[in-house]
């Protein structure tokens, strides 16, 4: 089974304490759904906005448009916005595109805007605020397909995202599958406690020490 398929049988919540137990930063804070709100999961394909700047050589191409037409199917973009809400990040048009080339998802660092069509099309978009504002004279593209910053988080391009209503959590590539090992373990625990739960099992001997060191470093 590829990593992707293991990645889409588990949640944010699992994955982030498998980061944890690796000592990896992969939670993006602040990122919510805002469009066919739905779980995704894929491999990121990234973008980096910033100002306009005067005199620049950057692309004159519309912000996104490169990535999308590179894009398909088990891929999600990743906008790297700086966490701004005060003009969007991402709008229709690209919704319509990337879902019609089959892109599992977006993910903006920031604000999106036109987000009833991107739920027409079917295309899930995370970010952390809607607006109405266009980015046009606010923002442009700066690169696309290299590392970015999400805050506190660095994404390259190939590394893998799961996104879900617990929020989005990214997995380097160069350990996804250490982190995947260990999510499907502490899955299968908690599922095993839900279990115990059921059956009547007092919940504070279910949450003993042993779901204390699901992420404390002890095998």
């Amino acid at each position: 089974m590829s990593l992707l398929h293991r990645l889409r049988a588990l949640d944010t919540c699992a994955v982030s304490d498998a980061l944890d137990r690796h000592g990896l930063r992969g939670v993006v804070p602040g990122l919510r759904p805002l469009a066919a709100d739905r779980p995704f999961a894929g491999h990121c394909v990234t973008v980096r906005l910033g100002p306009p700047v005067e005199g620049d050589a950057l692309p004159k191409r519309h912000l996104g448009t490169a990535a999308v037409d590179a894009s398909g199917p088990d891929q999600v973009i990743v906008v790297a916005h700086q966490g701004r809400t005060d003009c969007a990040g991402w709008g229709g048009l690209l919704s319509r595109a990337a879902a019609a080339r089959g892109v599992e998802g977006v993910v903006v660092h920031g604000a999106a805007r036109d987000l009833a069509e991107a739920a027409t099309a079917g295309l899930p978009v995370h970010a952390v605020a809607p607006t109405p504002v266009t980015a046009r004279g606010r923002a442009v593209e700066h690169a696309w397909g290299e590392p970015v910053e999400l805050g506190e988080v660095t994404v390259h391009p190939g590394d893998l995202v799961l996104a879900d209503g617990g929020g989005v959590v990214v997995v380097p590539a160069a350990h996804a599958e250490d982190v995947l090992t260990t999510a499907e373990r502490i899955a299968a625990t908690e599922a095993a406690m839900a279990e115990a739960i059921a059956a009547g099992t007092p919940v504070s001997d279910v949450m003993g020490k042993s779901y204390e060191e699901l992420t404390d470093g002890h095998d």
